[in-house]
């Protein structure tokens, strides 16, 4: 089964690092990018290396649409005339939704639409995806071994991957944002940024890590680090009375609204 990428950018050496792992021949994996310069590394790695969208196209049996997602409608396009019914297509763009891979090949197409995250490319990833009823089971099994290499995969609907994008997607930048401001505050009452920065990396770490095999929800985790008249709760309280919960909530409502005018763009 040949395996094929328009656009070599960052998400796209992510998967195929992850495909790699998983087993897949390197002379299966098939590359295209508009910037001659990216395919470079992809070549030395065995990859077989394409300056053309639609030879592409023609040659694979998996098309992964790793461009950015105000270049869909004129990629897809491009490609249409050589794009058939036994081909799968994957969609890794915010907002994009299967109407608009369908509409622009002009073709029932089979589709598989994807919401990884940037930590992929630690293998770290968590990734959504939604195939269509026509996607064949063994092409499915194909594409979920992209991403299960690299990290976690949920099997969700369509009418949640605009939502889901604030959960995973963009999710990592408010972690960092987070992150940022703490240091901010740590430099200022005289931790050094470096070593405030090592602690709480560390402190993300366990922290996910609590999440996922305690047992225990959110607030029974943060029920056990504080104490009645403590320093966590005074932290907490000023969290609360400066209406995080709500600022998170708005924050991603925001993503979700922003998902789609992204596919209205496109």
């Amino acid at each position: 089964m040949k395996i094929g990428f328009i656009g070599a950018g960052n998400m796209a050496t992510a998967i195929i690092g992850g495909l790699l792992r998983s087993g897949t021949k390197a002379e299966d994996i098939l590359v295209y990018d508009i910037f001659a310069d990216k395919l470079t590394a992809f070549s030395q790695q065995g990859l077989s290396v394409l300056g053309d969208a639609n030879k592409l196209t023609e040659n694979s049996d998996i098309i992964v649409l790793a461009v950015k997602p105000q270049q869909y409608g004129e990629v897809i396009e491009g490609i249409a005339p050589f794009a058939t019914e036994d081909k799968t297509f994957v969609s890794i763009a915010a907002g994009i939704t299967v109407d608009f891979v369908r509409t622009k090949l002009n073709l029932n197409a089979p589709v598989v639409r994807v919401m990884p995250n940037t930590p992929l490319l630690l293998s770290k990833g968590a990734t959504a995806l939604s195939p269509t009823d026509n996607v064949d089971p063994q092409v499915f099994e194909v594409v979920k071994s992209m991403f299960e290499s690299s990290g976690v995969i949920e099997i969700l609907p369509e009418s949640l991957m605009n939502a889901v994008i604030s959960v995973n997607g963009s999710s990592p930048a408010y972690i960092y944002l987070f992150a940022k401001a703490v240091c901010d505050s740590a430099e200022k009452q005289g931790i050094d940024r470096d070593v405030a920065m090592k602690l709480f990396a560390a402190v993300l770490e366990g922290s996910a890590e609590m999440l996922r095999s305690s047992g225990d929800d959110p607030d029974t985790l943060i029920q056990k680090v504080s104490s009645k008249g403590g320093t966590t709760i005074a932290a907490l309280e000023r969290f609360y009375a400066h209406g995080f919960v709500e600022m998170v909530d708005d924050a991603m409502n925001a993503c979700t609204k922003r998902a789609e005018e992204l596919a209205k763009e496109a």
